[in-house]
């Protein structure tokens, strides 16, 4: 098999969520990742939007990298179906190979799981630990509180607005992913819009 074109690290729920535009949400990423030739690297589960995303890109053709630590394949929440399927020790070196075969990170919605890796990869990127770039998935709404509480966070100079233009921040699957692959440097934008 070829050397996927770019690899998306996704960051989402284990549960889909009240509104159905969230799991349509995870379809349509996984659907576009398949589709431009790129590769999903998400936690490795099963449920909720995580596995809504796989089984998207897995029916679209694309490959998907599952990492998930042990303690988690023995609840049976692991998604066998996946490309590769890397069981580990636990969340720390979970997350580390995530970051590790990433080219760009999303969060879709999301708990405190997903809160906590998002804010991460985004306090590594701001400390120089990486340059890839970040993505937020706003889709319905989600994640409108938390964007008001980051500006907050501006005003009362806690936060700059430099940190904040770290995110790529959007409700349009399509754009933030193309966004983000761009801002890699892996793709040009004339070869995106020929798909």
């Amino acid at each position: 098999m070829s050397k996927p074109a770019f690899s998306i690290c996704v960051y989402c729920g284990s549960k889909p969520g009240t509104d159905p535009l969230f799991a349509q949400a995870a379809v349509d990423v996984g659907q576009w990742i398949a589709a431009h030739g790129g590769q999903l690297v998400y936690g490795g589960g099963s449920g909720g939007l995580m596995g809504i995303v796989a089984d998207a890109t897995l029916a679209a053709g694309g490959r998907v990298v599952g990492i998930i630590p042990k303690a988690l394949v023995e609840k049976e929440w692991a998604h066998h179906g996946c490309t590769e399927l890397h069981v580990v020790e636990n969340m720390h070196e979970r997350k580390r190979m995530m970051a590790e075969r990433a080219d760009a990170f999303l969060a879709l919605p999301g708990g405190i799981g997903t809160l906590e890796e998002l804010f991460e990869v985004w306090t590594w990127r701001q400390l120089g630990y990486h340059d890839k770039p970040i993505g937020l998935l706003n889709t319905a709404g989600y994640y409108d509180g938390l964007l008001a509480f980051l500006q907050h966070a501006v005003a009362s100079q806690f936060l700059g607005d430099w940190q904040m233009g770290l995110v790529h921040v959007s409700a349009a699957p399509q754009t933030l992913l193309g966004e983000l692959v761009q801002s890699a440097g892996l793709t040009h934008p004339s070869q995106l819009d020929q798909i």
